[in-house]
């Protein structure tokens, strides 16, 4: 089942760094099979900072987007984005096909 990672950034100072650490990503996913599903191109913020862009990026599975994140590859450019921007990331698991909204209730009881 696929993995994602997901952000939201807002308040983006587009300087060099932020530059350098858009030319650097691409080759910090590859080894993780990671492609990007959402980044940048026509967005509408309908709730949150007004600035806000999404981004999502999905591997293969769950196991890749961790082992990408902890990455040194990764970590090594991470900076260039937290100390440039303000955001919110999480890292996810695909919850399948046949997720019905109610089957958070379930995992919520166990």
């Amino acid at each position: 089942m696929p993995g994602y990672a997901i952000a939201q950034l807002y308040d983006v100072d587009l300087n060099a760094e932020i530059v350098e650490y858009l030319e650097r990503i691409d080759s910090t996913l590859a080894p993780f099979g990671g492609k990007f599903i959402v980044h940048g191109g026509v967005q509408q913020v309908i709730e949150g900072p007004a600035s806000a862009v999404a981004i999502v990026i999905e591997f293969p599975d769950y196991q890749a987007v961790q082992d990408w994140h902890q990455s040194a590859a990764y970590q090594a450019i991470l900076p260039l984005r937290t100390e440039n921007c303000s955001s919110i990331a999480v890292l996810a698991q695909d919850c399948g096909k046949d997720h019905a909204a109610t089957d958070v209730l379930k995992e919520a009881a166990s």
